[in-house]
C-alpha cells in the first residue's frame, strides 16, 4: 500500500487572485483578516505585525487543528520583529468551504486542487503588507502543513527558511529541497507521536539529507504530534522563533552564497538511491553500513517507500524492486514494507515471491508499530485480497 503520512498529497501550481477585508482589533496588536482565494472562498487569518519593518512568516496548521495552534509562535515572532500570518485552511476553523472528516477523500481532493491557491493568496497578503520585506519570507508547517509549506517554497523563490514539524513531503517536494539545499530547515518531532511511528527519525533525516550546516533538528521524548508539542515543551516555540530570527534577521540567507555541505552518511546514501541507475550502488552502501553497525539507519521507511514506487511507476521496475527490498530489510517489522515489496515483485512478474512477501505482510500486522489502526485495517483487507488473487492466478 503506497501510503502518504497524514495527508501528504501532491500539490499543484495554481494561479490565484486575492482581496482582503481586515477586521482590526487593535492597530498595535494582531488583527483578524479575510483573504479571498481565486474561487471566491473566504479564508480567515490572523496577522501579527511587527513594530518595525522586517521579514514575514506564514504558518500553516495541521489537518486536525486550526490557525490558533500557531498563536504562541506568531505572537513571539511579532515581538521579535518578524511579521507573522496564521491561516485557517479551507474547510477548517473560521474559513469557508465545506466541512469533511479529516483524512477523507474529499479533504485529500482539496489538498491537491484548492489549497495551493489558498496558500498562495495568504502568501500574497503577507508579502504585500506595509512593513513586510517581501524578499525575506519564511514558512512553517505542522503535519500535513509540512508538505504544504514545501509547496509554498517551491512556488515562491522569496521563501528563505522552512520550519517543518512532524510530517513528510512527496517526491516532488523532496526533490525541491535537494535541489535547493541552501534553504535552512528546522525540523522537530516527538517520540510518542500518535500518527507517525519513528517521527523523530523521519524529521532528523530531513535535517540531514540536504547537508545545510544551518539545518537544525530538535527531538522530544513526549509531546505527541506537531504543534501539540508546544503544550509540554514551550521551549520549542522559542527554538522556532530563534531559528527564523537567525536566518531571516541576524544572518539572512543568501541563495547565491556558497556553503560546504555537512557530510552525513544518510545524505550520501540518498544521493545514490535517488539517482536513476545507482540503486545497486546504494544497496552496496547499505550492506556495508549494516556490517559495521547492524542497526544503522540510512533512510526513513516512508521516504524509501515513495522512492521505490516512483521507480515502479516511471518505467524502472527492477530498480524499484532493489529499493523496496532494502526497505523491507531495514524495516522488517513494518507490514507496509512487505506489502510494497509484493507490489514490486508483481511489477517484475515474480508472482511467487510477491505471494510470499504479502503473506509476510499479514504476519507482521499484529505487531506492526504503526499507530494508526484505520491504516492497519485497510492494509489487512488489501493484503488478504492480494493473496487470494495471487493464489487464484497461480492455480
Amino acid at each position: 500500500m503506497r501510503r502518504l503520512i497524514l495527508l501528504c498529497f501532491p500539490l499543484i501550481c495554481a494561479a490565484f487572485a486575492c482581496s482582503q477585508t481586515p477586521s482590526h482589533k487593535d492597530k498595535d496588536k494582531d488583527k483578524d483578516v479575510d483573504i479571498v482565494s481565486a474561487d471566491g472562498t473566504r479564508l480567515r487569518a490572523t496577522f501579527y505585525p511587527a513594530a518595525h519593518p522586517g521579514p514575514g512568516v506564514l504558518l500553516l496548521h495541521m489537518c486536525n487543528t486550526t490557525r490558533k495552534s500557531w498563536d504562541p509562535v506568531a505572537a513571539l515572532l511579532s515581538r521579535q520583529g518578524i511579521n507573522a500570518l496564521t491561516l485557517d485552511n479551507r474547510g477548517f476553523g473560521e474559513s469557508g468551504g465545506p466541512r469533511y472528516p479529516t483524512a477523507s477523500p474529499e479533504v485529500e481532493a482539496q489538498i491537491e486542487k484548492s489549497w495551493p491557491a489558498d496558500f498562495d493568496a495568504a502568501y500574497q497578503y503577507l508579502s504585500s503588507q506595509p512593513g513586510v520585506d517581501p524578499s525575506r519570507i519564511g514558512v512553517g508547517g505542522g503535519s500535513c502543513g509540512v508538505n504544504n509549506a514545501v509547496g509554498v517554497a517551491e512556488r515562491h523563490p522569496a521563501v528563505k527558511v522552512l520550519v517543518l514539524l512532524a510530517g513528510g513531503t512527496n517526491m516532488q517536494g523532496l526533490n525541491f529541497l535537494l535541489q535547493h539545499p541552501w534553504i535552512p530547515l528546522f525540523t522537530a518531532a516527538a517520540a510518542d507521536d500518535e500518527y507517525i511511528h519513528g517521527a523523530p527519525q523521519l524529521m532528523r533525516w530531513f535535517s540531514e539529507v540536504t547537508g545545510n550546516p544551518r539545518n537544525q533538528f530538535v527531538g522530544f521524548p513526549d509531546g505527541r504530534h506537531g504543534t501539540e508539542i508546544f503544550g509540554p515543551h514551550p521551549e520549542l516555540e522559542r527554538d522556532i522563533a530563534a531559528f527564523f530570527q537567525q536566518n531571516l534577521v541576524k544572518s539572512p540567507v543568501n541563495p547565491k552564497a556558497p556553503f560546504t555541505p555537512r557530510p552525513k552518511q544518510a545524505a550520501e546514501f540518498w544521493k545514490l538511491a535517488a539517482h536513476p541507475g545507482d540503486a545497486k550502488r546504494a544497496e552496496q552502501m547499505f550492506e556495508a553500513a549494516r556490517k559495521r553497525d547492524p542497526r544503522a539507519i540510512l533512510f526513513p521507511e516512508f521516504m524509501m517507500n515513495l522512492l521505490g514506487y516512483d521507480r515502479l511507476q516511471n518505467g524502472d521496475p527492477a530498480e524499484g524492486l532493489v529499493l523496496l527490498k532494502l526497505n523491507s530489510e531495514a524495516y522488517p517489522e513494518s507490514a507496509n514494507s512487505w506489502d510494497s515489496l509484493s507490489d514490486a515483485y508483481i511489477a517484475n512478474k515474480q508472482d511467487d515471491l510477491a505471494l510470499s512477501a504479502e503473506e509476510k505482510c499479514l504476519q507482521a500486522l499484529p505487531t506492526d508499530p504503526t499507530p494508526d489502526p484505520a491504516f492497519k485495517a485497510a492494509l489487512r483487507q488489501q493484503a488478504e485480497k492480494k493473496i487470494a488473487d495471487l493464489k487464484a492466478k497461480k492455480n
